[in-house]
C-alpha cells in the first residue's frame, strides 16, 4: 500500500518516520456551450447536484463590467432560476463585485463576499456560480476556496481570457504589498462552462488579450496550433467568431490536458512552464498600476523571453521572427515598456522565484514546441530583449514587408539587428 515506517535502530527509542504517499481523486469538468442561460441551460443543470434530495443551493456572482455590457444578464438568471425551482434554490440575491483588477486589490471585498457567504449559510455542498472576467474568477474563486476550505465553484468566464486559459485553471488569488497573486489557493474548480454568448459585448481590447494566451501555449506545447493561429490572426482580429472559439477550444484544451496530466497541478516542483512570459508580465502590471491589461502584459513578456531565447538559447531568428509577427497581427502593442525603469522590471525575476521558492526557474524556448527550464538569466542578453522589444520594434502595426535580394522577408532588419 505504499506505507512506509521507519524506526529508529536503537530500540529503546521513541523516534519514528511515517511516509504514505497518496493522490486525491479530482474531476476536472470542462463545458463548451453556446448559450449557457438560454438553450444551453441543461448543461448548467446537470452540474448541479441535489442535496439529501432538496434543489442545490446556488448563489450567483457577477462581474459588475459584464453586467452593465449585459443589461439582460439579470433578467436571464432569473428566468433560468424560475424554470427549474425543483432544481435550484438561489440563496440570496444576485450579487456584484467589481470588475478588473480593482477586485483583487481590495481585502475589503474579500471579507465582503466572506460575509455573504456566512450570512446564507453557504456549505460544501452548496455552489458559487461566478459570471465575470479573469480577476473575478480568481478572487470570488479564492473567497469560495477559503470558506469552509471548499465551496463548490462553477465558473463561467466572460473574457477570451477567462476562456483560453485562467478560467480553466486551478488557481485562485487576490493581490497584496502590490505583487500579483500574492494571497491564493489551488482549487479544482467544480466545473467551468466556457460559453460562447458571454463573449458578445467584450470590448475589442479585452476581446484581443486571450489570444497571447493561445500564443504562449501553442508555442510551448504545438507547433501546428501556434502556426494555424498565425494563419488566423487577422480573422480573429475581425472577430470571425467560429476562428475565434476554435483557437479559444484548443488553448483551454492544452491547458486543462496540462493540469490533468502534466502530474504538477498545484506546481509543488520548481517550473511553471504555463507561465512562459508572466515574471515580467506580473511585474509589469503592478508597475503600471495595472492599467496594462493582464493579456497586454503577457503579450510584451511573450515578445521578451522570445528575444531572449534568440540572444541566449539557441531559438532560430526566424521562429523569433514569426512570434513577434504573430503578435503584432494579433494586434498588441508594446510601447508600455518604454516608459519602465529596466532595473525595476528585473525585480519580476526575483519575485517570481519567491513565489515557488528555491532557486530562480524560468520556461523558455530553445524552438517552437521545444521549452527549456533555464536557472539563470543573462542580465546583459536580458537587458538587450527588453530594449529591441521596447524602442526598435514597430509599435502596434504589421511591419511593411521588405524584401533583400535573395526574396528573404527582411521587414525586422533593424529589430533583430546584426543577428538576421
Amino acid at each position: 500500500m505504499g506505507f512506509m515506517s521507519k524506526q529508529a535502530s536503537d530500540p529503546g527509542a521513541l523516534r519514528q518516520s511515517i511516509d504514505v504517499p497518496f493522490a486525491v481523486p479530482f474531476v476536472h469538468r470542462l463545458r463548451i456551450t453556446r448559450d449557457v442561460l438560454g438553450v444551453d441551460s441543461q448543461v448548467l443543470l446537470d452540474l448541479l447536484e441535489a442535496a439529501e434530495g432538496q434543489p442545490a443551493r446556488v448563489q450567483f456572482w457577477v462581474d459588475a463590467n459584464v453586467a452593465e455590457g449585459q443589461p439582460e444578464l439579470h433578467q436571464r438568471i432569473h428566468a433560468l432560476c424560475r424554470r427549474n425551482r425543483g432544481r435550484i434554490s438561489v440563496v440570496g440575491n444576485i450579487q456584484l463585485v467589481p470588475g478588473g483588477e480593482e477586485i483583487k486589490n481590495d481585502v475589503h471585498i474579500l471579507e465582503r463576499m466572506l460575509k455573504v457567504f456566512n450570512a446564507h449559510d453557504l456549505d460544501r455542498r452548496s455552489y458559487v456560480v461566478v459570471i465575470g472576467g479573469g480577476a473575478v474568477l480568481d478572487a470570488v474563486g479564492f473567497a469560495a476556496a477559503v470558506a469552509h476550505r471548499g465551496l463548490r465553484l462553477i465558473r463561467l468566464p466572460t473574457t477570451t481570457l477567462g476562456q483560453a486559459d485562467s478560467g480553466v485553471g486551478v488557481k485562485n488569488a487576490v493581490n497584496l504589498f502590490q505583487k500579483k497573486n500574492w494571497v491564493g489557493s489551488f482549487a479544482v474548480p467544480w466545473a467551468v462552462i466556457n460559453d460562447a454568448s458571454l463573449l458578445a459585448t467584450l470590448p475589442d481590447r479585452d476581446f484581443r488579450c486571450g489570444f497571447v494566451e493561445a500564443v504562449k501555449v501553442s508555442l510551448l506545447k504545438d507547433p501546428q496550433y501556434f502556426a494555424d493561429i498565425c494563419a488566423s490572426a487577422e480573422q480573429i482580429r475581425a472577430r470571425n467568431m467560429e476562428v475565434c472559439l476554435s483557437v479559444i477550444r484548443r488553448s483551454a484544451e492544452w491547458h486543462l490536458q496540462h493540469i490533468t496530466r502534466g502530474s504538477d497541478p498545484f506546481e509543488m516542483l520548481e517550473a511553471r512552464p504555463l507561465d512562459f512570459g508572466h515574471w515580467l508580465a506580473h511585474k509589469l502590471e503592478a508597475m503600471t498600476n495595472f492599467e496594462v491589461r493582464h493579456g497586454e502584459a503577457v503579450a510584451v513578456g511573450v515578445a521578451v523571453d522570445t528575444i531572449y531565447s534568440s540572444l541566449a538559447l539557441g531559438l532560430s531568428t526566424e521562429q523569433a521572427d514569426q512570434v513577434i509577427q504573430c503578435l503584432v497581427d494579433l494586434g498588441f502593442k508594446f510601447d508600455c515598456l518604454r516608459l519602465q525603469n529596466s532595473a525595476l522590471l528585473f525585480d519580476g525575476l526575483e519575485e517570481f522565484r519567491q513565489h515557488l521558492g528555491g532557486r530562480l526557474t524560468v520556461t523558455m524556448l530553445q524552438g517552437i514546441g521545444q521549452p527549456i527550464d533555464v536557472h539563470e538569466i543573462d542580465l546583459d542578453a536580458m537587458h538587450e530583449a527588453i530594449e529591441r522589444i521596447a524602442h526598435d520594434l514597430p509599435q502596434g502595426r504589421r511591419p511593411s514587408t521588405v524584401l533583400d535580394e535573395s526574396g528573404r522577408d527582411r521587414s525586422l532588419a533593424r529589430f533583430y539587428g546584426s543577428r538576421m
